[in-house]
């Protein structure tokens, strides 16, 4: 019958071939004549002759912790993808992970070459834009009243007098401060809006 041989047994049993040459000096494998090692005969006496407290275990694989905001971030990314979202504590698989640092890669690239192409502009830049947008348009408001009074009376006090067939003037001045008190109220309520720049 053949068996194994030294380099065979070797690694059936996870030892490097000295250990198993010592072992077989010291009659602990069982042989066939031919001097094969027989493996079935051989693991059974080697289990019996071995002093468990002095085989060594195979060190169990160290996992670092995952920080929650590195899972959350995959959950985040996932979920922005349509696609499986990790239950809450029930941890984060490999593909799942990996799925989600190859989505926020190509993000990433598609914000570089728009950035490149010059389809965006830094968050600063177009917060300064705006500001000055929106003041541009407070101070053409705030100006309209002045302008808009005396046209808007003149319009009026004509409408009003054929309506009822009598003389009627509506006074420049007096429209004007009505138009002013309606704006200032309009952009009163417009300051309050505080868009959300995220």
């Amino acid at each position: 019958m053949q068996g194994m041989s030294e380099r065979q047994y070797a690694a059936h049993v996870g030892l490097s071939r000295g250990a198993i040459q010592k072992a077989k000096t010291a009659e602990r494998l069982v042989l066939y004549p031919d001097g094969s090692i027989n493996a079935a005969a051989s693991d059974a006496r080697r289990a019996e002759t071995t002093d468990p407290s002095k085989t060594r275990k195979p060190p169990a694989p160290k996992l670092k912790p995952v920080p929650e905001a590195a899972v959350a971030a995959v959950g985040d990314t996932l979920r922005e993808q349509g696609l499986a979202v990790p239950a809450v504590g029930g941890g984060t698989t490999f593909l799942q992970a990996k799925t989600a640092n190859e989505v926020l890669k190509a993000q990433e690239r598609r914000i570089r070459l728009q950035k490149l192409k010059g389809e965006l502009i830094e968050r600063a830049r177009a917060l300064a834009l705006v500001f000055r947008l929106a003041r541009e348009e407070r101070d053409a408001w705030v100006n309209w009243p002045a302008r808009a009074a005396a046209l808007m009376a003149a319009e009026l006090s004509a409408a009003c007098s054929d309506a009822t067939g009598q003389q009627i003037t509506v006074e420049p001045a007096a429209m004007q401060k009505v138009l002013e008190k309606h704006v200032r109220a309009h952009l009163d309520e417009l300051a309050e809006v505080r868009p959300d720049f995220r």
